[in-house]
């Protein structure tokens, strides 16, 4: 079994303005699909997190 790269640190809430998860900066759509994703695919959107906006909440704060 190959280890599969991944932003998650298991804080799991979404940004309500942003629509990014707080905890890795994805959107819903890309931590439902990043399985089905290619590689090439996930280290295009590891690349892109860095220049994604902060969420207005941090990262396991309730809202």
């Amino acid at each position: 079994m190959r280890f599969m790269k991944s932003p998650c640190i298991n804080i799991c809430q979404i940004d309500a303005k942003s629509g990014l998860c707080t905890g890795c900066l994805r959107t819903l759509d890309e931590i439902a699909s990043w399985a089905s994703y290619s590689e090439a695919k996930r280290n295009q959107i590891l690349a892109e997190l860095a220049n994604r906006p902060q969420p207005t909440i941090p990262p396991g704060v309730r809202g």
